[in-house]
């Protein structure tokens, strides 16, 4: 595929075919997918393959919760788990929120899953003293992560990067043996797609681009 045309169809791919992805492919994306952008080059990622069912489970137990309160906020029309509003939400409605097994399923039965760690001792954090969660250390990770889910479409599988596991972060680390300086960025369920999208809906550049200050002109009519 071209370039542009693998960035426009890149998909959130969240239900898969039973078709097993092989250790050569997963190899041959990590191949091109290592050649991401990362603060001085250090390249801190680490990358967990897991395919055991005994993981699964584990997996699926821990993001259960977390996808509990995540459905209970979204069905209050709430912005899920985000830092600046208050969730009104109680704990006793989320607690009685029924989170759909197809969820689930889709996030841990995927013929295969890929755990991305980031080393925290090699990433620069410019905004950990600002008063707000911090995102800066991301700039290290999630271009990998994005380069890991183009090359899976080139390659004609597909994924979706999600992170419900960084909720139970202590206990998945615990689980796969994980040092305490990996923090887990992402969570990607990984294979053949059951429908491949080619159109995607995205907000036009003129919605969100502005020149030179906040209130400026668009870029773009």
């Amino acid at each position: 595929m071209e370039l542009y045309e693998v960035m426009r169809t890149t998909f959130a791919a969240r239900e898969f075919t039973d078709q097993p992805v092989s250790d050569g492919t997963i190899a041959k994306i990590l191949e091109e997918a290592r050649f991401a952008p990362s603060g001085g080059n250090r390249q801190g990622w680490k990358v967990l393959v897991v395919r055991e069912d005994s993981s699964r489970a584990v997996l699926r137990e821990l993001i259960a919760p977390q996808m509990q309160r995540y459905v209970a906020q979204v069905k209050a029309g709430e912005a899920p788990l985000n830092t600046i509003n208050t969730s009104r939400v109680s704990d006793e409605e989320v607690a009685a929120t029924q989170v759909p097994e197809r969820m689930l399923d889709n996030l841990t039965g995927a013929p295969v899953l890929l755990l991305v760690f980031v080393d925290l001792s090699v990433v620069a954090s410019f905004d950990r003293h600002l008063d707000r969660v911090g995102v800066i250390s991301g700039a290290s990770i999630y271009p990998f992560v994005w380069n890991i889910l183009l090359a899976a479409r080139h390659e004609g599988l597909g994924g979706t990067l999600t992170t419900f596991a960084a909720g139970a972060e202590t206990d998945v680390k615990a689980h796969f043996g994980v040092p305490d300086e990996m923090a887990l960025a992402a969570m990607i369920p990984m294979g053949q797609p059951v429908k491949q999208l080619t159109k995607l809906t995205r907000k036009p550049v003129a919605d969100f681009v502005r020149k030179e200050h906040w209130h400026g002109e668009t870029l773009i009519e």
